[in-house]
């Protein structure tokens, strides 16, 4: 397959609305997942007095959360239509794993949002679609799933629709942007095939709509911004950076610069799967060789790129989050841990500069005294040691970030402006 023909897809919405069965439905339904497995997965399912749940435990395969029944980790899974190579990235429902969803919705290209008929927009659909409107997921595809729990019903089915398509309005999402399609995950209805039981419904079924996502432009024309996850010192070669391309080329015989460490030479080689390559694209993780540069010059969280446009370190930068859970106020002067791309560095809020309305972006208050949980705000932030980050406008893949405090995900956000130093 080309890369052209590559999609990540995030799988979103509240807990127990059926993502991970719908998961588990898509790899069955596309052959991913051979039927022994499936059948494997069900007597163990049965075993455990969770019959039923099959399709999910192809996606949910850690022990731990098969006891809890719950998706913990991002689980990536592959699957093949016509059209694309889908890598899904699962996306957890609960709250303590918004962390986990910051970091897969961000690496998305397009959504399932996953709506249980029999349920409704819950307070987490709600925070998944605001999220993945933050951090600038394209288009959304929803999945009004357990259609077999209200017995297909096609008042139901509007109901949630209309329900979803309020959301969007309030999130500034176009609705015409969204496909809305009833399914069973569990059933299997309107996933692979149509659906007899919904003769009302004459849209695409999801194989369709999945088929038909726009394709992703790869950003190979932004700059390059490679964001170092490790260096190592490899006998015979030297000092070895490790990292995945985010966006630009890396070519053999570039000079590049490694930010905010401040330190630049010549690329000699590029090896990705232990193989040497002429050049590195977007996705793709490298380990390279630069000469001039040594392994106690860079570390982990320092961001590669052409020595005559190096990434942006900044003084301070204005971003736009959304307060998630803290347990009282943020204030000016709060220092929590900032995670960007490989980089966690303490940052300061030096200013809250304004209060967002989350449901319309209208600005709510100029500078506000405090945010709180469920808030979304514009603030000033001043990292403790050199950050290099980008605004989400001209790089959206260097320009979002978690922050977290306390041992847990508090917010999430993206960069509007960067002030330099």
């Amino acid at each position: 397959m080309s890369d052209e023909q590559h999609q990540n897809l995030a799988i979103i919405g509240h807990v127990d609305h059926g993502k991970s069965t719908l998961v588990g439905r898509l790899l069955y339904e596309t052959g991913s997942v051979p039927e022994h497995v499936i059948e494997q997965h069900k007597e163990e399912a049965e075993e455990k007095g969770k019959g039923g749940f099959e399709f999910a435990y192809v996606m949910d395969n850690l022990a731990e959360e098969r006891e809890r029944g719950v998706t913990i980790d991002i689980a990536h899974q592959e699957f093949s239509t016509d059209a694309y190579d889908f890598t899904i990235v699962d996306c957890p429902g609960h709250r303590d794993f918004v962390k986990n969803m910051i970091t897969g919705a961000s690496q998305a290209d397009n959504a399932v949002l996953v709506v249980a008929a029999d349920d409704g927009v819950q307070p987490q659909t709600q925070e998944h679609v605001f999220l993945a409107r933050t951090l600038g997921i394209g288009e959304l595809i929803v999945a009004v799933n357990k259609m077999d729990l209200v017995d297909y019903g096609e008042s139901e089915y509007k109901q949630v629709v209309e329900e979803v398509k309020d959301l969007l309005t309030q999130v500034r999402f176009d609705p015409d942007n969204a496909k809305f399609i009833p399914v069973s995950a569990f059933e299997g209805d309107n996933i692979a095939s149509e659906s007899d039981h919904t003769d009302w419904y004459d849209g695409e079924i999801l194989l369709e709509a999945l088929n038909e996502l726009p394709a992703p432009e790869p950003p190979t024309d932004a700059p390059l911004r490679l964001p170092i996850q490790d260096v190592y010192t490899i006998s015979g070669i030297g000092t070895v950076p490790v990292g995945r391309v985010e966006t630009g080329i890396l070519n053999t015989g570039d000079n590049v610069s490694f930010q905010p460490s401040d330190v630049s030479g010549e690329v000699k080689t590029v090896e990705m799967h232990h193989e040497e390559v002429p050049k590195a694209e977007p996705g793709d993780n490298v380990g390279f060789n630069v000469r001039g540069v040594g392994k106690d010059d860079i570390r982990r969280g320092d961001v590669c790129g052409p020595a005559d446009d190096p990434p942006s370190v900044a003084e301070t930068f204005q971003a736009q989050i959304v307060v998630m859970q803290h347990p009282s106020v943020i204030t000016e002067g709060y220092t929590p841990v900032f995670h960007a791309h490989t980089a966690q560095v303490a940052c300061t809020v030096e200013s809250i500069d304004k209060k967002i309305d989350p449901s319309s972006g209208e600005v709510a208050e100029e500078n506000p005294d405090f945010i709180q949980n469920g808030d979304a705000a514009v603030v000033t932030v001043r990292p403790q040691k050199p950050l290099s980050i980008e605004p989400s406008s001209e790089i959206p893949e260097l320009g979002s970030f978690a922050i977290r405090d306390m041992g847990q995900t508090i917010a999430a956000g993206k960069v509007l402006s960067v002030n330099e130093r």
